[in-house]
């Protein structure tokens, strides 16, 4: 596959590339328009839908501390009207054509996206365009939405294991715009103005950092074309596309534990530590430990905690990468009596890959399972449109699907084994949701 890696940011407004065209006809390619809106498209053969997404690098960590929760209120507010459409019109508008219209709010990024018929790609368009730069933002909308988000934070309150992660990463990454909550807090919500939210919305929904992502059955100039007619008169001036979210971040202390006494069943343990970012060379290494340590039933931790121990039903690791810092992490549930068995046999299997590394077979299957999980997850045109779109907006620039098997396929147990020996020997934070008042209750084994 041939692959065309200049950034976008270089590239000069009005001008379109091919980024990458294979022998099956795949073909991606990049239009940058008069105003700094990137406009990106992957045809996928052979189906009849279409997903349009505009990726907003906007997220809660642009907010200021009294605006936290600003980037996810407006995720509900841009759907209830604009100059031309009330929120019926544009629930009507979609349930007419069978379609799906919706939206989600990350820490470093929005995306507002449509899966529609291919057929219906222009209505899709315009309606994501009319959404996303001409909503009202009205005053009485703020007031019913400010509702429905404190809702949301209740909900998230009640459910341990969203609480738990929410915790994990406040107490990992400290007082960092990271650590803080997508949803915001109680207290914000309940502060944000129109005034507040409308701002953050002019002034953070700006073109230059915005991606029109397209996939499925779509024509690269077909797109183009609606998105012109879309925003008119907005697309003008000589402005090159945001260059993606880059350097260094000096991240406060990190907190060793974070306990919310909670009157559940069972225990939620997470212990994990700060991990590279997302342009860290060793991440494909990370994937691969991370795959072979908790994803899936072969997984090292699977095995110990649940196959051999029968000490938990759910065991598991994850990671998340941003532009300037990432976490490792690995969650278990279990009764209350057992989880500080659970906590000692993780901290075990930690420590043994940290000395130790991981067996080639062991390497190889999580090899396997990324690759497998990257392939299958592209079936559709959501994902994708969903890859095209965030990949554009992190990087600047597209990688391949088949580029990046190939990274996969380099990593070798050796590599696997430096990034174990740095990632876990570094200080743990101990999150906890259970029925303990204080650090003192909790059983021998949850804390080192």
């Amino acid at each position: 596959m041939r692959q065309q890696t200049r950034s976008a940011h270089l590239q000069r407004p009005g001008t379109t590339r091919t980024l990458a065209k294979g022998g099956d006809g795949a073909d991606v390619r990049r239009t940058v328009l008069p105003g700094g809106l990137r406009v990106v498209t992957e045809p996928v053969p052979g189906v009849r839908s279409a997903s349009v997404g505009i990726w907003v690098g906007v997220g809660s960590r642009d907010e200021r501390p009294p605006q936290a929760g600003a980037a996810h209120y407006l995720e509900h507010l841009l759907f209830k009207g604009t100059a031309r459409r009330s929120a019926m019109d544009i629930a009507q508008e979609v349930d007419a054509v069978g379609g799906e219209l919706n939206a989600f709010t990350a820490k470093e990024h929005t995306c507002y996206y449509a899966h529609v018929l291919d057929e219906d790609l222009p209505l899709a368009v315009d309606l994501l365009c009319d959404v996303v730069f001409d909503a009202v933002n009205a005053a009485s909308d703020v007031e019913v939405e400010r509702g429905v988000v404190l809702e949301e934070i209740a909900m998230r309150d009640d459910d341990p294991e969203d609480l738990l992660y929410e915790s994990f990463t406040s107490a990992v990454l400290g007082e960092h715009p990271l650590g803080r909550s997508v949803l915001g807090t109680e207290e914000s919500i309940s502060a944000m103005t129109r005034a507040r939210v409308h701002g953050f919305y002019r002034r953070s929904y700006t073109m230059p950092r915005m991606v029109l992502a397209a996939s499925g059955n779509v024509e690269h100039a077909a797109v183009v074309r609606r998105v012109r007619k879309a925003l008119g008169e907005r697309l003008s001036g000589d402005i090159s596309p945001t260059p993606p979210r880059g350097g260094r971040t000096r991240l406060p202390r990190q907190q060793p534990l974070v306990l919310h006494p909670d009157d559940t069943e069972q225990a939620h343990l997470l212990l994990g530590c700060r991990a590279p970012d997302r342009y860290d060379e060793r991440r494909f290494a990370l994937g691969v430990l991370n795959a072979a340590l908790g994803g899936g039933m072969s997984s090292r931790l699977f095995q110990e905690v649940r196959e051999r121990r029968g000490l938990a039903y759910s065991v598991y690791s994850g990671t998340s990468a941003y532009a300037d810092a990432g976490t490792f992490s690995v969650y278990a549930g279990s009764t209350t009596d057992r989880i500080g068995e659970v906590g000692a046999v993780i901290r075990q299997v930690l420590a043994e890959v940290a000395a130790e590394g991981l067996a080639d077979q062991e390497v190889e299957r999580g090899k396997a399972q990324l690759r497998g999980a990257l392939v299958l997850g592209l079936e559709d045109s959501a994902a994708r449109m969903s890859r095209i779109g965030k990949v554009e907006l992190n990087y600047g620039r597209h990688f391949s699907v088949e580029q990046t098997l190939q990274r996969i396929d380099e990593v070798t147990a050796d590599g696997v084994a430096e990034v174990a020996a740095d990632l876990l020997r570094r200080p743990l934070t101990t999150a906890v949701v259970g029925p303990f008042e204080h650090a003192a209750e909790l059983p021998d084994g949850v804390l080192p």
